[in-house]
């Protein structure tokens, strides 16, 4: 009588973490993506990973970043030479503001 219990609790515990991973796609990938529109949502990154991240997007001198109350990374960096705003989502989106 257990095991009929146990198994339905295995497949409800299953397709629950597979409904939540589709339907909150924090970090999927290793690769910065860049965008304009920030993803609003409670932010991980420590100030250092947004920076590595940011780096890894190609963005040097990046400035000190802290997080806004959307939990968004912002700061200032350089690329190609100019200086520009930026900022990191929860999802690891580069901001170009």
């Amino acid at each position: 009588m257990k095991l009929p219990i146990i198994g339905a609790m295995a497949a409800a515990l299953l397709s629950s973490a597979a409904y939540a991973d589709s339907h909150n796609p924090a970090v999927k990938s290793s690769k910065p993506v860049a965008t304009h529109v920030a993803a609003k949502g409670h932010n991980s990154f420590t100030e250092a990973q947004a920076r590595g991240r940011i780096e890894k997007a190609g963005y040097t001198d990046v400035g000190k970043l802290t997080k806004n109350r959307n939990g968004i990374w912002q700061g200032s960096a350089s690329k190609d030479g100019q200086k520009v705003n930026i900022g990191l989502d929860y999802k690891g989106n580069v901001i170009l503001r």
